[in-house]
């Protein structure tokens, strides 16, 4: 009774063994294709059956296929550049990007480079991402852009890249101005204003311009810094006279005007004596004269103890 026992454990051991090495095997089986000895036309056509069918993963491994079985073939060039094509149909944009470039090294003056660099520009375009995410791949996108642009100025695929080098700036700009929001939310208004003045000075043929300038005219009236808040108010008069924004910065220009300050008479001090945080320093003649310390701003507290500065 003992042997057969042990001879059906043993079995199922082998069974259960046996499960994760044919997993293994159809796992492999689906991203690497066995080597099999093919005429460099058959391998092509099959290729291109599989992603007339929008077998995609099938038809960029069998066009890699024609690139590793003839290498030195005619069509092992164009089946290259296919396999980055059908990479990127079937939305794997890093495997065609990777194909794309390697193509280019490869290739660097063929006819069909200014293509390569198109997918890859292609490939960086499709991974952007919306503005609350790292924006890594939106400014790999615009490099990609801007090198097929530069490269091949004249080419069919420089005008789609222009367009979409201006939709990449509008998703950089709506970057920058969702991180300045955000500032001014807290009334960090040095940091708000720093990222409303990146959109304005990088970024102003975008539809965030407006918007930014208002923005600007907020944190500057919130900073004291009138002047800038006006020459904002200005500029978003001059390019957007009839937009909301424009009004909404009108009406706050409006709502916060210029305090005139009080003439001071001659022999009258500046800081008014007893004013908190002032220094009174004696005059002959029984007068007094009223200093504020330099260290500080008025209405600021002054660093005492362990921050005052150390004396010799």
């Amino acid at each position: 009774m003992r042997y057969p026992r042990s001879r059906a454990l043993s079995l199922a051991l082998i069974a259960a063994m046996a499960l994760p090495i044919a997993g293994c095997a159809r796992n492999r089986a689906r991203t690497d294709l066995p080597y099999v000895a093919r005429d460099v036309g058959t391998l092509y056509t099959a290729a291109k059956n599989r992603l007339d069918q929008h077998r995609y993963k099938e038809a960029a491994l069998l066009f890699d296929e024609v690139e590793r079985q003839h290498p030195y073939s005619i069509w092992a060039r164009r089946a290259q550049l296919m396999s980055a094509f059908s990479y990127y149909l079937g939305r794997d944009y890093t495997q065609s990007i990777q194909s794309a470039q390697r193509f280019i090294s490869v290739h660097p003056g063929n006819r069909d480079a200014p293509y390569a660099y198109y997918l890859i520009a292609l490939g960086y375009y499709e991974q952007i991402q919306d503005v609350t995410r790292d924006q890594k791949i939106t400014r790999q996108a615009l490099d990609a852009l801007g090198e097929l642009m530069r490269r091949y100025p004249n080419s069919r695929y420089a005008a789609d890249a222009r367009l979409k080098v201006d939709l990449v700036n509008d998703h950089l700009a709506g970057k920058e101005m969702e991180i300045g929001r955000f500032y001014e939310d807290r009334h960090q208004w040095l940091a708000a204003s720093m990222r409303f003045r990146t959109v304005v000075d990088k970024y102003q043929t975008t539809s965030h311009t407006p918007e930014a300038l208002m923005r600007l005219v907020e944190t500057y009236l919130a900073l004291g810094v009138r002047p800038e808040a006006e020459r904002s108010a200005a500029v978003l008069g001059a390019n957007y006279p009839g937009s909301d924004w424009y009004n909404r910065a009108y009406k706050l220009m409006r709502e916060y005007p210029v305090q005139p300050i009080a003439q001071i008479q001659p022999g009258q001090p500046v800081v008014p004596t007893g004013t908190p945080g002032s220094v009174n320093i004696g005059l002959p003649g029984g007068g007094g004269s009223t200093a504020t310390p330099s260290a500080a701003a008025p209405g600021r507290p002054t660093p005492t103890g362990n921050n005052s500065s150390p004396t010799g």
